[in-house]
């Protein structure tokens, strides 16, 4: 895993990508569980999340082809820094989108009077009578704020999308 010479810079590179994409599998990982509790539910998962998801899937893929193309020494520089800031413009949005309203939430006074167990599946399962006149679609600003396991964890993809910029 030599890679070119560059020096420095190459191991920066290297390390900064696997940093990259350790991120954002966390991220991937947190936003898949939380759709599959959703979908479990015969709830339709907020477009946020969905979003989140897909930007994130192609940036793992990008990240691991510059990867594999940097160590064998055939990665176009300037395409691929015109393409990171593509990709900077899409995390910076996922950034924006999840965060706008996490972040007048404070998740540890979220349930202290509450009977819930603070899981995404208890809170899906409760919101069974509203979401019949929603059509089935999950509000994603009443969401994040129904228990405090799902607060933090969408702080979490909220800290690791801004921690890529």
């Amino acid at each position: 895993m030599a890679g070119p010479n560059h020096g420095a810079l190459a191991a920066t590179f290297k390390i900064v990508r696997v940093l990259q994409a350790i991120c954002l599998i966390a991220i991937i990982g947190m936003t898949a569980n939380f759709i599959a509790v959703m979908v479990g539910e015969n709830t339709t998962p907020p477009s946020v999340l969905i979003g989140t998801l897909s930007v994130t899937c192609i940036a793992v893929i990008y990240c691991a082809i510059t990867f594999i193309l940097f160590l064998d020494g055939i990665l176009p520089v300037l395409i691929n820094t015109g393409m990171d800031g593509m990709l900077l413009i899409a995390v910076v949005v996922v950034a924006v989108t999840v965060g706008k309203p996490l972040s007048y939430l404070a998740c540890q006074n979220i349930g202290s009077g509450s009977s819930l167990t603070n899981s995404a599946y208890d809170f899906t399962a409760a919101l069974g009578s509203s979401l019949d006149k929603n059509g089935g679609k999950l509000n994603y600003n009443n969401w994040i704020g129904a228990t405090r396991s799902t607060c933090f964890e969408m702080k979490a993809i909220w800290g690791l999308s801004i921690a890529l910029w």
